[in-house]
């Protein structure tokens, strides 16, 4: 895999060797951030991080920083590994936890300007998701949600509006603007 665009435009990186990650394919990444637009010094976190392409993009692209949550520890090695490959500890944090348990321990000390959370498609939970948004999105802030492309019925969440959504075949992305 590689980083499509910005300082390190083309860098190849590892993905984990699992079934328990699926990495955003380029296409939908590059679109992703091509709707993003300027992303310069805004805060990240990727959830659900698998491969970290997400974080990598980010970083790459100008974010001030981000955090990037891991619970598999063969995935979560995987990032470390492609950080220091990419010099980039400076912009990314990679930690190792359940996202359940990680957002339970920051509650009110971690905000981000935009969350992206791209779970495993055999279990999508809606409700982490929505603690994750409530918890650790600003007010204003916007999170993406990566959906099945064939479900049909989006989750909704209170206090966010769906601002964009995106269909690529086999993915979708949602986006969420927290009021």
């Amino acid at each position: 895999m590689r980083i499509i665009a910005g300082k390190y435009k083309g860098r190849e990186f590892s993905s984990p060797h699992s079934h328990k990650t699926h990495p955003m394919s380029d296409k939908v990444r590059g679109a992703l951030f091509n709707i993003l637009g300027d992303i310069e010094g805004l805060s990240f976190l990727d959830a659900f991080a698998g491969s970290g392409a997400l974080a990598y993009e980010a970083a790459s692209r100008g974010a001030g920083s981000v955090v990037a949550v891991e619970k598999d520890r063969a995935a979560f090695n995987v990032i470390e590994q492609n950080i220091e490959q990419l010099h980039a500890g400076k912009v990314i944090h990679a930690t190792r936890a359940h996202l359940s348990g990680w957002s339970s321990r920051h509650v009110e000390k971690e905000k981000y300007d935009i969350v992206l959370l791209d779970p495993s498609y055999d279990d999508l939970q809606p409700s982490l998701t929505y603690k994750v948004i409530k918890r650790h999105l600003k007010s204003g802030g916007l999170a993406v949600l990566s959906y099945p492309g064939h479900n049909n019925e989006l989750p909704e969440f209170p206090d966010c509006k769906i601002v964009e959504q995106k269909n690529y075949g086999d993915a979708q992305l949602v986006f969420y603007r927290k009021k």
